[in-house]
Protein backbone atom coordinates (compact mmCIF):
# COMPACT_ATOMS: atom_id res chain seq x y z
CA UNK A 1 0.00 0.00 0.00
CA UNK A 2 1.49 3.30 -1.12
CA UNK A 3 1.88 6.26 1.22
CA UNK A 4 0.75 9.54 -0.34
CA UNK A 5 1.99 12.57 1.59
CA UNK A 6 0.41 15.95 0.89
CA UNK A 7 2.33 18.95 2.22
CA UNK A 8 0.11 21.97 2.75
CA UNK A 9 -3.52 22.11 3.83
CA UNK A 10 -4.69 25.05 1.76
CA UNK A 11 -7.53 25.09 -0.73
CA UNK A 12 -5.95 22.48 -2.99
CA UNK A 13 -4.12 20.38 -0.41
CA UNK A 14 -7.04 19.84 1.95
CA UNK A 15 -9.49 19.10 -0.85
CA UNK A 16 -7.05 16.58 -2.34
CA UNK A 17 -6.52 14.89 1.04
CA UNK A 18 -10.29 14.73 1.59
CA UNK A 19 -11.01 13.24 -1.82
CA UNK A 20 -8.13 10.77 -1.67
CA UNK A 21 -9.10 9.76 1.86
CA UNK A 22 -12.70 9.15 0.81
CA UNK A 23 -11.61 6.98 -2.13
CA UNK A 24 -8.22 5.32 -1.69
CA UNK A 25 -7.84 5.84 2.06
CA UNK A 26 -11.14 4.30 3.18
CA UNK A 27 -10.77 1.49 0.62
CA UNK A 28 -7.33 0.57 1.98
CA UNK A 29 -5.58 1.20 -1.34
CA UNK A 30 -3.34 3.95 0.02
CA UNK A 31 -2.27 5.64 3.21
CA UNK A 32 -2.96 9.37 2.81
CA UNK A 33 -1.16 11.82 5.11
CA UNK A 34 -1.69 15.57 5.20
CA UNK A 35 1.11 17.69 6.69
CA UNK A 36 0.69 21.30 7.78
CA UNK A 37 2.31 23.53 10.39
CA UNK A 38 -1.07 24.89 11.53
CA UNK A 39 -3.80 22.84 13.26
CA UNK A 40 -6.67 24.33 11.25
CA UNK A 41 -7.57 25.34 7.71
CA UNK A 42 -8.91 28.74 6.67
CA UNK A 43 -9.80 29.53 3.06
CA UNK A 44 -7.11 32.00 2.01
CA UNK A 45 -9.25 34.14 -0.37
CA UNK A 46 -11.18 35.30 2.72
CA UNK A 47 -8.18 36.35 4.82
CA UNK A 48 -9.01 39.99 4.11
CA UNK A 49 -12.27 39.49 6.02
CA UNK A 50 -10.30 38.37 9.07
CA UNK A 51 -8.11 41.47 8.78
CA UNK A 52 -11.18 43.72 8.59
CA UNK A 53 -12.95 41.92 11.45
CA UNK A 54 -15.86 40.74 9.32
CA UNK A 55 -15.21 37.07 10.04
CA UNK A 56 -13.99 35.27 13.15
CA UNK A 57 -11.41 32.69 12.03
CA UNK A 58 -12.21 30.42 14.97
CA UNK A 59 -15.79 30.09 13.70
CA UNK A 60 -14.84 29.41 10.08
CA UNK A 61 -11.71 27.30 10.61
CA UNK A 62 -11.71 23.57 9.82
CA UNK A 63 -9.80 21.35 12.24
CA UNK A 64 -7.42 19.15 10.24
CA UNK A 65 -7.58 16.30 12.77
CA UNK A 66 -11.39 16.23 12.67
CA UNK A 67 -11.46 16.37 8.87
CA UNK A 68 -8.92 13.53 8.72
CA UNK A 69 -10.91 11.31 11.09
CA UNK A 70 -14.09 11.82 9.07
CA UNK A 71 -12.58 11.33 5.62
CA UNK A 72 -10.04 8.52 5.83
CA UNK A 73 -6.70 10.28 5.94
CA UNK A 74 -4.12 11.12 8.61
CA UNK A 75 -2.93 14.51 9.78
CA UNK A 76 0.63 15.22 10.91
CA UNK A 77 1.33 18.65 12.30
CA UNK A 78 4.73 20.14 11.61
CA UNK A 79 6.71 22.50 9.42
CA UNK A 80 8.56 20.79 6.58
CA UNK A 81 12.28 21.61 6.69
CA UNK A 82 13.43 19.59 3.72
CA UNK A 83 12.83 16.72 1.32
CA UNK A 84 15.24 13.84 0.68
CA UNK A 85 14.09 12.72 -2.76
CA UNK A 86 16.57 9.84 -2.93
CA UNK A 87 15.33 8.33 0.34
CA UNK A 88 11.79 9.58 -0.32
CA UNK A 89 11.41 11.15 3.10
CA UNK A 90 10.44 14.59 4.37
CA UNK A 91 11.88 16.10 7.54
CA UNK A 92 9.66 17.93 10.01
CA UNK A 93 10.70 20.57 12.53
CA UNK A 94 9.93 20.05 16.22
CA UNK A 95 6.38 20.88 17.22
CA UNK A 96 6.62 23.66 19.79
CA UNK A 97 3.58 24.62 21.89
CA UNK A 98 2.53 28.22 22.52
CA UNK A 99 4.24 28.16 25.92
CA UNK A 100 7.55 27.08 24.37
CA UNK A 101 7.37 23.44 25.42
CA UNK A 102 8.30 20.80 22.87
CA UNK A 103 5.31 18.64 22.00
CA UNK A 104 7.13 16.46 19.46
CA UNK A 105 10.81 16.36 18.46
CA UNK A 106 12.12 16.70 14.93
CA UNK A 107 11.07 13.70 12.88
CA UNK A 108 10.81 12.37 9.34
CA UNK A 109 8.05 10.85 7.27
CA UNK A 110 8.43 8.47 4.35
CA UNK A 111 6.42 8.64 1.15
CA UNK A 112 5.84 6.82 -2.11
CA UNK A 113 4.13 9.81 -3.71
CA UNK A 114 4.66 13.39 -2.54
CA UNK A 115 2.28 16.22 -3.38
CA UNK A 116 3.53 19.73 -2.70
CA UNK A 117 0.65 22.12 -2.06
CA UNK A 118 2.70 24.74 -0.25
CA UNK A 119 0.76 27.79 -1.39
CA UNK A 120 2.51 31.13 -1.65
CA UNK A 121 4.14 33.83 0.46
CA UNK A 122 4.43 37.58 0.06
CA UNK A 123 6.85 38.86 -2.58
CA UNK A 124 8.51 42.11 -1.45
CA UNK A 125 10.35 42.59 -4.78
CA UNK A 126 13.44 43.77 -2.93
CA UNK A 127 11.86 47.08 -1.87
CA UNK A 128 13.94 48.51 1.02
CA UNK A 129 12.15 48.41 4.36
CA UNK A 130 9.15 46.45 3.08
CA UNK A 131 9.79 43.17 4.87
CA UNK A 132 10.59 44.99 8.12
CA UNK A 133 7.81 47.57 8.27
CA UNK A 134 4.74 46.10 6.57
CA UNK A 135 2.06 43.60 7.48
CA UNK A 136 0.89 40.86 5.12
CA UNK A 137 -2.02 38.47 4.72
CA UNK A 138 -0.19 35.17 4.26
CA UNK A 139 -2.05 33.41 7.08
CA UNK A 140 -4.67 33.85 9.79
CA UNK A 141 -2.16 34.98 12.43
CA UNK A 142 -0.97 37.84 10.22
CA UNK A 143 -4.53 38.84 9.34
CA UNK A 144 -5.45 38.87 13.03
CA UNK A 145 -2.42 41.04 13.79
CA UNK A 146 -3.62 43.56 11.21
CA UNK A 147 -7.14 43.59 12.68
CA UNK A 148 -5.89 44.18 16.21
CA UNK A 149 -3.63 47.02 15.09
CA UNK A 150 -6.45 48.57 13.07
CA UNK A 151 -8.91 48.56 15.98
CA UNK A 152 -6.24 49.78 18.40
CA UNK A 153 -5.20 52.51 15.96
CA UNK A 154 -8.78 53.78 15.65
CA UNK A 155 -9.19 53.82 19.44
CA UNK A 156 -5.89 55.66 19.94
CA UNK A 157 -6.72 58.21 17.25
CA UNK A 158 -10.10 58.78 18.87
CA UNK A 159 -8.40 59.41 22.21
CA UNK A 160 -6.05 61.95 20.57
CA UNK A 161 -9.07 63.70 19.08
CA UNK A 162 -10.74 63.88 22.50
CA UNK A 163 -7.54 65.39 23.87
CA UNK A 164 -7.67 68.18 21.29
CA UNK A 165 -5.19 66.95 18.69
CA UNK A 166 -5.06 69.16 15.58
CA UNK A 167 -4.98 66.32 13.05
CA UNK A 168 -6.62 63.25 14.56
CA UNK A 169 -7.06 60.11 12.57
CA UNK A 170 -5.22 57.07 11.30
CA UNK A 171 -3.50 56.55 7.95
CA UNK A 172 -3.52 53.14 6.30
CA UNK A 173 -1.57 52.42 3.13
CA UNK A 174 -2.25 49.30 1.06
CA UNK A 175 0.50 48.56 -1.46
CA UNK A 176 -0.95 46.69 -4.41
CA UNK A 177 -4.19 47.17 -6.28
CA UNK A 178 -4.95 43.55 -7.02
CA UNK A 179 -7.83 41.56 -5.57
CA UNK A 180 -6.42 41.37 -2.03
CA UNK A 181 -5.71 45.10 -1.76
CA UNK A 182 -9.03 46.17 -3.26
CA UNK A 183 -11.10 43.76 -1.17
CA UNK A 184 -9.34 44.71 2.05
CA UNK A 185 -9.75 48.45 1.39
CA UNK A 186 -13.50 48.09 0.79
CA UNK A 187 -13.99 45.95 3.91
CA UNK A 188 -11.93 48.33 6.07
CA UNK A 189 -14.17 51.21 5.02
CA UNK A 190 -17.19 49.24 6.21
CA UNK A 191 -15.39 48.25 9.44
CA UNK A 192 -14.54 51.88 10.25
CA UNK A 193 -18.19 52.84 9.91
CA UNK A 194 -19.37 49.89 12.01
CA UNK A 195 -16.86 50.56 14.79
CA UNK A 196 -18.07 54.17 14.90
CA UNK A 197 -21.69 52.99 15.02
CA UNK A 198 -20.94 50.92 18.13
CA UNK A 199 -18.93 53.80 19.69
CA UNK A 200 -15.66 51.91 19.62
CA UNK A 201 -14.18 55.15 18.30
CA UNK A 202 -15.48 58.69 17.72
CA UNK A 203 -13.69 59.31 14.42
CA UNK A 204 -15.30 60.36 11.17
CA UNK A 205 -14.99 57.08 9.19
CA UNK A 206 -14.12 58.94 5.99
CA UNK A 207 -12.13 62.02 7.04
CA UNK A 208 -10.25 60.43 9.94
CA UNK A 209 -9.77 56.83 8.79
CA UNK A 210 -7.69 57.58 5.72
CA UNK A 211 -7.17 54.57 3.45
CA UNK A 212 -4.89 54.72 0.41
CA UNK A 213 -4.18 52.13 -2.27
CA UNK A 214 -0.88 52.47 -4.14
CA UNK A 215 -0.78 50.58 -7.44
CA UNK A 216 2.22 50.72 -9.74
CA UNK A 217 0.14 49.92 -12.83
CA UNK A 218 -2.26 52.22 -14.62
CA UNK A 219 -5.35 50.36 -13.39
CA UNK A 220 -6.57 48.48 -10.34
CA UNK A 221 -7.36 44.78 -10.81
CA UNK A 222 -5.25 44.41 -13.97
CA UNK A 223 -6.58 40.88 -14.58
CA UNK A 224 -10.06 42.30 -15.27
CA UNK A 225 -11.33 44.30 -18.24
CA UNK A 226 -10.37 47.99 -17.96
CA UNK A 227 -14.04 48.97 -17.75
CA UNK A 228 -14.48 46.82 -14.64
CA UNK A 229 -11.23 48.10 -13.16
CA UNK A 230 -12.43 51.69 -13.54
CA UNK A 231 -15.79 50.74 -12.05
CA UNK A 232 -14.06 49.29 -8.99
CA UNK A 233 -11.93 52.43 -8.62
CA UNK A 234 -15.02 54.65 -8.75
CA UNK A 235 -16.71 52.54 -6.08
CA UNK A 236 -13.69 52.76 -3.77
CA UNK A 237 -13.40 56.52 -4.25
CA UNK A 238 -17.09 56.86 -3.41
CA UNK A 239 -16.30 55.16 -0.10
CA UNK A 240 -13.65 57.81 0.60
CA UNK A 241 -10.68 55.60 -0.30
CA UNK A 242 -7.85 57.29 -2.16
CA UNK A 243 -6.73 55.31 -5.22
CA UNK A 244 -3.30 56.19 -6.62
CA UNK A 245 -2.31 54.35 -9.79
CA UNK A 246 1.00 54.61 -11.66
CA UNK A 247 2.59 54.83 -8.20
CA UNK A 248 5.57 52.58 -7.55
CA UNK A 249 6.96 52.21 -4.04
CA UNK A 250 10.63 53.07 -3.57
CA UNK A 251 10.93 52.26 0.13
CA UNK A 252 8.92 51.71 3.29
CA UNK A 253 9.80 53.46 6.56
CA UNK A 254 8.43 52.89 10.05
CA UNK A 255 5.65 55.46 9.65
CA UNK A 256 5.52 56.23 5.95
CA UNK A 257 5.67 54.90 2.42
CA UNK A 258 7.79 56.72 -0.19
CA UNK A 259 7.18 56.33 -3.92
CA UNK A 260 9.68 56.57 -6.76
CA UNK A 261 8.72 60.22 -7.39
CA UNK A 262 9.69 61.15 -3.83
CA UNK A 263 6.14 61.57 -2.51
CA UNK A 264 5.68 60.47 1.10
CA UNK A 265 2.48 58.91 2.38
CA UNK A 266 2.10 58.78 6.17
CA UNK A 267 1.10 55.34 7.37
CA UNK A 268 0.31 54.00 10.81
CA UNK A 269 -0.30 50.59 9.22
CA UNK A 270 1.12 49.46 5.89
CA UNK A 271 -0.28 46.33 4.25
CA UNK A 272 1.75 44.75 1.45
CA UNK A 273 -0.41 43.08 -1.21
CA UNK A 274 1.76 43.68 -4.26
CA UNK A 275 2.40 40.06 -5.24
CA UNK A 276 3.30 36.54 -4.19
CA UNK A 277 5.92 33.88 -4.80
CA UNK A 278 6.40 30.26 -3.82
CA UNK A 279 7.90 29.48 -0.37
CA UNK A 280 11.71 29.26 -0.06
CA UNK A 281 11.46 25.47 0.46
CA UNK A 282 10.64 25.04 -3.23
CA UNK A 283 14.10 26.29 -4.23
CA UNK A 284 15.88 23.68 -2.07
CA UNK A 285 14.48 20.52 -3.65
CA UNK A 286 16.71 20.22 -6.71
CA UNK A 287 13.71 20.70 -9.00
CA UNK A 288 13.28 23.17 -11.85
CA UNK A 289 11.68 26.43 -10.71
CA UNK A 290 10.88 29.79 -12.27
CA UNK A 291 11.87 33.23 -10.95
CA UNK A 292 9.01 33.04 -8.42
CA UNK A 293 10.36 29.71 -7.11
CA UNK A 294 7.32 27.86 -8.50
CA UNK A 295 8.04 24.23 -9.36
CA UNK A 296 7.84 23.38 -13.05
CA UNK A 297 5.39 20.55 -13.62
CA UNK A 298 4.39 18.44 -16.60
CA UNK A 299 0.76 18.11 -17.80
CA UNK A 300 0.47 15.23 -15.31
CA UNK A 301 1.36 17.76 -12.56
CA UNK A 302 4.54 15.75 -11.84
CA UNK A 303 7.82 17.57 -11.30
CA UNK A 304 9.97 17.42 -14.43
CA UNK A 305 12.89 15.71 -12.65
CA UNK A 306 10.98 13.36 -10.31
CA UNK A 307 7.81 11.41 -11.21
CA UNK A 308 7.14 10.71 -7.51
CA UNK A 309 6.78 14.42 -6.72
CA UNK A 310 3.74 16.47 -7.71
CA UNK A 311 2.99 20.18 -7.23
CA UNK A 312 -0.36 21.96 -7.27
CA UNK A 313 -1.72 25.40 -6.49
CA UNK A 314 0.33 28.56 -6.03
CA UNK A 315 3.66 26.72 -5.71
CA UNK A 316 3.30 25.02 -9.12
CA UNK A 317 4.33 26.42 -12.48
CA UNK A 318 2.05 24.81 -15.05
CA UNK A 319 1.84 26.30 -18.53
CA UNK A 320 -1.40 25.39 -20.27
CA UNK A 321 -0.83 24.94 -24.04
CA UNK A 322 -4.03 26.92 -24.73
CA UNK A 323 -4.39 29.49 -21.94
CA UNK A 324 -0.72 29.91 -21.05
CA UNK A 325 0.59 30.04 -17.49
CA UNK A 326 -2.03 29.04 -14.91
CA UNK A 327 -2.52 31.92 -12.44
CA UNK A 328 -2.17 31.46 -8.66
CA UNK A 329 -5.88 31.31 -7.89
CA UNK A 330 -8.08 29.09 -5.75
CA UNK A 331 -9.94 27.79 -8.81
CA UNK A 332 -6.68 26.47 -10.27
CA UNK A 333 -5.84 24.65 -7.02
CA UNK A 334 -9.36 23.20 -6.95
CA UNK A 335 -9.11 21.87 -10.51
CA UNK A 336 -5.66 20.41 -9.89
CA UNK A 337 -6.88 18.72 -6.70
CA UNK A 338 -9.75 17.14 -8.65
CA UNK A 339 -7.33 15.87 -11.29
CA UNK A 340 -4.83 14.39 -8.82
CA UNK A 341 -7.58 12.83 -6.72
CA UNK A 342 -8.46 10.76 -9.75
CA UNK A 343 -4.88 10.21 -10.89
CA UNK A 344 -3.64 8.99 -7.49
CA UNK A 345 -6.80 7.56 -5.99
CA UNK A 346 -8.39 5.46 -8.72
CA UNK A 347 -7.44 2.00 -9.92
CA UNK A 348 -7.37 3.33 -13.48
CA UNK A 349 -5.87 6.81 -13.45
CA UNK A 350 -6.82 9.27 -16.22
CA UNK A 351 -4.83 9.06 -19.43
CA UNK A 352 -5.60 12.64 -20.40
CA UNK A 353 -3.28 15.40 -19.13
CA UNK A 354 -4.48 18.13 -16.79
CA UNK A 355 -6.30 20.92 -18.60
CA UNK A 356 -7.05 24.20 -16.86
CA UNK A 357 -10.31 25.99 -17.50
CA UNK A 358 -10.71 29.66 -16.59
CA UNK A 359 -14.20 30.20 -15.17
CA UNK A 360 -13.60 33.90 -14.62
CA UNK A 361 -12.84 36.05 -11.61
CA UNK A 362 -14.89 37.88 -8.97
CA UNK A 363 -13.70 40.64 -6.62
CA UNK A 364 -15.61 41.82 -3.56
CA UNK A 365 -16.15 45.56 -3.09
CA UNK A 366 -17.58 45.34 0.40
CA UNK A 367 -20.69 43.78 1.93
CA UNK A 368 -23.07 44.79 -0.87
CA UNK A 369 -21.06 44.96 -4.11
CA UNK A 370 -18.63 43.08 -6.31
CA UNK A 371 -17.32 43.10 -9.87
CA UNK A 372 -15.99 40.40 -12.09
CA UNK A 373 -16.16 38.40 -15.26
CA UNK A 374 -17.61 34.96 -15.95
CA UNK A 375 -16.20 32.77 -18.73
CA UNK A 376 -18.24 30.20 -20.62
CA UNK A 377 -16.79 26.96 -21.99
CA UNK A 378 -16.77 28.60 -25.43
CA UNK A 379 -14.44 31.28 -24.10
CA UNK A 380 -17.04 34.03 -24.22
CA UNK A 381 -16.83 36.38 -21.25
CA UNK A 382 -19.59 38.23 -19.40
CA UNK A 383 -19.05 41.17 -17.09
CA UNK A 384 -21.04 41.10 -13.85
CA UNK A 385 -21.42 43.58 -11.03
CA UNK A 386 -23.60 44.76 -8.18
CA UNK A 387 -25.77 42.41 -6.15
CA UNK A 388 -25.55 39.57 -8.70
CA UNK A 389 -21.76 39.57 -8.58
CA UNK A 390 -21.87 39.78 -4.78
CA UNK A 391 -24.11 36.69 -4.61
CA UNK A 392 -21.85 34.76 -6.96
CA UNK A 393 -18.84 35.80 -4.89
CA UNK A 394 -20.47 34.44 -1.72
CA UNK A 395 -21.21 31.16 -3.47
CA UNK A 396 -17.50 30.58 -4.14
CA UNK A 397 -16.88 29.88 -0.45
CA UNK A 398 -19.97 27.66 -0.24
CA UNK A 399 -18.61 25.66 -3.17
CA UNK A 400 -15.36 25.17 -1.25
CA UNK A 401 -17.30 24.02 1.82
CA UNK A 402 -19.31 21.59 -0.28
CA UNK A 403 -16.13 20.06 -1.71
CA UNK A 404 -14.88 19.40 1.83
CA UNK A 405 -18.09 18.51 3.68
CA UNK A 406 -20.81 17.64 1.18
CA UNK A 407 -24.11 19.36 0.42
CA UNK A 408 -25.91 18.65 3.71
CA UNK A 409 -23.24 20.00 6.03
CA UNK A 410 -22.55 22.96 3.77
CA UNK A 411 -26.24 23.84 3.81
CA UNK A 412 -26.40 23.58 7.61
CA UNK A 413 -23.32 25.78 7.93
CA UNK A 414 -24.88 28.35 5.60
CA UNK A 415 -27.97 28.56 7.79
CA UNK A 416 -25.86 28.81 10.95
CA UNK A 417 -23.79 31.61 9.42
CA UNK A 418 -26.96 33.48 8.40
CA UNK A 419 -28.34 33.27 11.94
CA UNK A 420 -25.02 34.42 13.40
CA UNK A 421 -24.93 37.38 11.03
CA UNK A 422 -28.41 38.42 12.17
CA UNK A 423 -27.57 38.18 15.87
CA UNK A 424 -24.04 39.62 15.98
CA UNK A 425 -22.45 42.91 14.88
CA UNK A 426 -21.24 42.80 11.30
CA UNK A 427 -17.60 43.18 12.43
CA UNK A 428 -15.68 42.13 15.52
CA UNK A 429 -15.56 45.06 17.95
CA UNK A 430 -12.51 44.10 20.00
Amino acid sequence: MDTIVIVGGGAGGLELATRLGNSAGKAGRARVVLVDRWPTHFWKPLLHTVASGKHDPQVMAIDYAAQAAEHGFEFARGEVLGVDRDARRISLAPWIADDGAEVLPARSLGYDKLVLALGSVTNYFGVPGAERHVLTLDDVAQAETFRQRFVAGCIQASARQAAGAQDPGIDIVIVGGGATGVELAAELSHSARTLAKYNVHALDPVRHVRIRILERGSLLLPHLHPRLSKRAARHLRALGIKVLTDTAVARVDAGAVVDTEGCTYPSAITLWAAGVEAPPLCATLGLSTNRLRQIAVAPSLQALEDPDVYAIGDCANFVCPILGKVPPRAQAAHQQALYLAQALGQVSPPAAPFAYRDYGSLVSLGPLAAVGVLTRSSGQKYAVGGAVARLLYALLYRKHQMALHGVLRMSAQTVADWIRDKLMPSVRLH
